[in-house]
């Protein structure tokens, strides 16, 4: 990585780091205490090099299920809210005694989807953390996973940590797993894939690419890490996907030097209005809004607002006000945006010109109007 990237003498500047289960525990199903300690000796020592460290941290259910005497992880909802209640305590425990042996204070954060679904409540998270960084402590910020069921089932804490990037304004943000990049190919299916360092633009062939590494203990998987990448790169965050087994691997980057598959924001990116960030990550998309390849241009290279006549499918149930992905005829995601109005109304009028709409009683509501107006859509790098 160039020096100029992440300069080292440069000060006041804020890592988070996204640690997987996988990393944090071992076959052996227990926890690993050595890892944590050493993650806590490089907080110590990235304070030094003028970083701040913020953690959003996987790891509750892992920790949970076997002290709880399951042999392993368990379907039901409720037994796997118990195990999240259970392992965060252990893991908690063991994040305060390793940090507070470097002289460092950390902090427990538990977010849901409900919390940063709300604009006012978005905000108050990113005033906590930002005060909370100020102060010299780390916070750990995990899902809230014995009450969010979604979060449990779809175990998205890469988006989690896209999300805390962006409050908290980060200059990179690192995920620690149990592989040491991309590759072109799933590795332990290919052996002939080939590892990528460097990514500038995150396209279809990036995301064929990333494939599936979800693991026994974790939730996630390569394809969830390239979406947060992709949104970090709209936000103008640096990002790195790189294996938690690397040599002191936040230290190293810190310095300036290559570890894992680095993904840079474009160098023609506009500033990103903190509103549209939350579009993006806030909360999660009830619908989809497949668009024609003109529309598609429109919104990628001229910044409009999306209109019903360029809408060739609508997908889901929603209502006025929330969110939606927008997609082209293959199914990629380009921009996430609110909708005007409902998907009943949008059912009938996709692919109408305005005239149309004005002229149907049924859709008169939506004259003038169109499906995501451009301050309300967010086109993705």
């Amino acid at each position: 990585m160039a020096e100029n990237a992440l300069c080292a003498t440069c000060a006041s500047k804020t890592m988070v780091v996204k640690i997987g289960s996988s990393t944090l525990v071992g076959e052996d199903r227990e926890l690993n205490r050595g890892f944590i300690a050493g993650l806590a000796a490089q907080a110590r020592k990235l304070r030094s090099l003028g970083w701040n460290l913020v953690v959003v941290s996987s790891g509750a259910i892992a920790c949970g299920y076997p002290v709880l005497g399951f042999k392993a992880k368990p379907h039901d909802m409720p037994s796997l809210q118990a195990c999240a209640s259970v392992g965060q305590c252990i893991l908690s425990a063991v994040y305060d005694e390793e940090f507070r042996a470097q002289d460092m204070l950390t902090s427990l954060v538990l977010l849901t989807r409900h919390d940063t679904a709300r604009r006012t409540s978005y905000l108050h998270a990113r005033d906590t953390l930002t005060r909370l960084v100020g102060l010299g402590v780390v916070p750990v910020v995990n899902e809230n996973d014995t009450v969010t069921v979604d979060e449990i089932r779809f175990g998205d804490n890469d988006t989690l940590a896209a999300l805390v990037a962006c409050l908290v304004s980060a200059d990179l943000c690192v995920t620690l797993s149990d592989i040491d990049g991309l590759y072109t190919a799933n590795p332990a299916l290919d052996p002939t894939a080939t590892f990528i360092p460097l990514v500038e633009k995150i396209d279809a062939s990036i995301i064929g690419a990333a494939g599936d590494s979800s693991t026994a203990v974790g939730t996630g998987g390569m394809i969830t890490k390239i979406r947060s990448s992709r949104i970090l790169m709209t936000a103008g965050i640096e990002s790195v996907i790189c294996s938690g087994a690397e040599e002191q691997p936040l230290v190293r980057l810190a310095r300036g030097e290559s570890v894992g598959t680095r993904f840079v924001p474009p160098a023609n990116r506009l500033e990103i209005a903190p509103r549209k960030l939350w579009i993006a990550l806030g909360d999660a998309a009830r619908g989809t809004l497949t668009v024609d390849e003109g529309a598609a241009r429109a919104l990628m290279e001229r910044g409009s607002s999306l209109l019903p006549v360029g809408v060739t499918a609508v997908s889901g149930s929603f209502a006025a006000g929330d969110v939606l992905d927008v997609c082209d005829s293959t199914g990629f995601v380009l921009a996430r945006g609110i909708a005007e109005a409902g998907s009943d109304e949008l059912v009938l009028a996709a692919g109408r010109h305005q005239d149309e709409i004005a002229g149907n009683r049924l859709l008169a509501s939506l004259a003038g109007k169109p499906a995501i107006h451009r301050d309300n859509l967010i086109v993705f790098a």
